[in-house]
């Protein structure tokens, strides 16, 4: 185990699960405060994007903590985070919309993501792309 924790979950079927098969029972107590931030700032986009009718074709949010040790430990503490959204459109025109809504659950509206301000800085990236063909 290493310095850095980190969580992913995926959009699935309207609600959030862990990635890559990782199974919530096998999540320490530090991962556990990844993955409620994941699912919080999730279950926020997703609330923002209904009004827009927009439901995205792959919703990926990584979070990672950096600890104040070398390994985990139980008097480990996050000294810094950092939420990576990766997110497919299913058009060009949704694009600004869901970068919108992301920036405005990240900084604003995630209580999860709020609570994690207070212990440490949360720093974030966004990645959006479109499947949508072109007509040339």
């Amino acid at each position: 185990m290493n310095k850095v924790q980190q969580v992913k979950v995926e959009l699935h079927n309207g609600g959030f699960r862990l990635a890559d098969s990782v199974k919530i029972e096998g999540l320490n107590p530090k991962a556990l405060m990844l993955c409620a931030a994941g699912q919080c700032t999730g279950f926020t986009i997703m609330s923002i994007l209904r009004k827009d009718n927009i439901t995205p074709k792959v919703l990926e949010i990584t979070v990672e903590g950096w600890l104040d040790t070398p390994t985990l430990k139980p008097s480990s503490k996050y000294e810094k985070f950092k939420v990576s959204y990766n997110v497919e459109c299913h058009k060009i025109n949704e694009q600004d919309i869901v970068s919108d809504a992301v920036l405005e659950a990240q900084t604003k509206t995630c209580g999860v993501i709020a609570m994690l301000r207070k212990i440490a800085p949360v720093d974030h990236d966004i990645s959006i792309v479109s499947t949508e063909t072109q007509n040339t």
